[in-house]
């Protein structure tokens, strides 16, 4: 009898297809040792994140240290072994589980920490000099530790952060202050993920919920209950209103499903993709089209070819390495070396060799000239809008940048505190006060209120020495007065 499959479970292939595809045979290449940073006490924490930032400039890793948390800060070009007294970014009383650099102001990171703050810090051209604790901004709002940011793909000063409060929190970063809530989540939120111009935001939770939200009002315009899909992380795919999933099946193998963002009543495809216990990372290319799956504690990156006909998702190639990941930094496009056809570059935590190792994905071409049909057009380093404009409604496509003439940045705007005398924006009235659940919570919010106990009193103090200074002014200017 013949073998009839069925052709939910078949729509990806696992064997490369020679069909017409220019990314059929691209390859992954690690970087050589002298490409590589060594010596780097990579964090131990065991919180689902990358705890690595890359961009054109700097390359961000956070760190194991006795106490409070801290991140390196090193030039993307001056790879090699790290000396191990290099200055960190060591402001946060708690471990930091979040960094990412600002995408339109090179200098520019912000970072979240078990302290309940997110903080935005100012790096000095040519990297960190002495140990950096001062923040340019310190944001208070949630009232457990914050475990996710995300910068507004498209907006400049608009700031996303989720916590073990179960909220998600916007920031304008031009007043300083929190201006929204998101209060749909009934469990800790596990990934954020932003269509192409920002209007649009998919959350992945542990309450099993997949959502697609608008993010300025909060309202849920699509739900999906996962219960034979344990949804982990999600990625939208550029404009093709589709969404992918990483997560676990009821058998406890890893998965990877499709979505139409419109309609999240059931999956497009869901597929298994191996029986590790291991997270998956997605990564979306939308210049390529092509869908990168790192799993955390194994060496593997497999990549697909993302259409919106069957197969769905074409399977082309795995890069395979001995050395396990902790997690990925990836290189924006600009960033990328065209002239060897880069078109995508991982930055693979290797804990165990305190290691950070460029993987870069080349399309293997002859000849020496710009390939125009491997770089199209990509999002720049120029706001489409700003933190106003969005927040009164309007939504822009990103600024397109070509990378053909070599990349060039233009002459950008330096970032700007709105309160230089006050650097602690704290939020009031949008959040209810969340008892702390763990004995490590309470201390935390503890020793937070002391510091906000000791800034109040020094205040006060200031205030009664001036009260004094006035009284002595008054009275002087009324003997003066009796005189004449």
């Amino acid at each position: 009898m013949p073998c009839h499959k069925d052709p939910q479970h078949s729509q990806i292939s696992w064997r490369p297809t020679y069909r017409s595809s220019k990314f059929r045979n691209v390859y992954g290449k690690a970087g050589n040792r002298e490409q590589c940073f060594d010596g780097i006490p990579i964090t131990r924490n065991v919180h689902d994140n990358h705890f690595c930032a890359v961009n054109a400039k700097f390359l961000a890793i956070v760190t194991e240290t006795a106490g409070g948390g801290s991140f390196l800060v090193i030039p993307v070009n001056k790879a090699g072994r790290i000396d191990p007294h290099q200055p960190k970014v060591c402001g946060h009383q708690g471990g930091v589980l979040d960094i990412k650099w600002n995408p339109f102001i090179d200098n520019i990171i912000a970072s979240c920490s078990e302290d309940c703050s997110v903080r935005i810090w100012e790096i000095p051209e040519g990297g960190l000099r002495r140990n950096m604790s001062e923040a340019v901004l310190e944001l208070y709002g949630h009232s457990r530790r914050v475990g996710l940011i995300e910068w507004h793909p498209t907006c400049s000063g608009i700031l996303f952060s989720a916590g073990y409060d179960f909220k998600i929190l916007i920031w304008n970063l031009e007043v300083g202050g929190p201006v929204k809530l998101i209060d749909c989540h009934s469990d800790v939120v596990l990934c954020m993920s932003f269509n192409t111009d920002g209007s649009l935001l998919a959350t992945s939770c542990k309450d099993k919920h997949l959502r697609v939200i608008e993010p300025r009002s909060g309202k849920v315009l699509q739900e999906a209950d996962c219960k034979s899909h344990r949804v982990n992380r999600v990625v939208f795919l550029g404009n093709m209103k589709r969404l992918v999933t990483t997560g676990v099946s009821r058998w406890n193998t890893r998965q990877v499903a499709l979505w139409d963002q419109e309609d999240l009543s059931m999956p497009i495809i869901e597929e298994e993709i191996d029986g590790l216990s291991g997270l998956l990372f997605p990564f979306y290319d939308a210049d390529t089209h092509m869908l990168y799956l790192a799993g955390k504690g194994d060496g593997n990156i497999r990549y697909y070819e993302v259409g919106t006909e069957k197969p769905y998702l074409q399977y082309l190639m795995e890069f395979r390495s001995p050395a396990p990941q902790k997690g990925l930094g990836v290189m924006p496009k600009h960033g990328l070396d065209v002239a060897a056809c880069e078109v995508f570059r991982f930055y693979k935590l290797v804990t165990l060799r305190g290691l950070i190792e460029p993987i870069s994905m080349i399309v293997p071409r002859r000849s020496e000239t710009y390939q125009e049909d491997i770089y199209p057009m990509t999002a720049g380093t120029e706001p489409a809008l700003t933190a106003d404009e969005w927040l009164s409604g309007m939504d822009r496509e990103p600024v397109l940048m070509s990378l053909k003439a070599g990349y060039k940045r233009p002459c950008q705007k330096a970032f700007k505190a709105p309160v230089r005398e006050r650097k602690t924006m704290v939020m009031n009235g949008l959040l209810e006060s969340i008892p702390p659940k763990t004995e490590n919570e309470l201390m935390r919010m503890f020793f937070r209120q002391q510091d906000e106990l000791k800034r109040l009193r020094e205040e006060l103090v200031q205030k009664d020495v001036r009260l004094q200074q006035l009284e002595l002014e008054l009275n002087n200017l009324r003997n003066n007065a009796n005189k004449l």
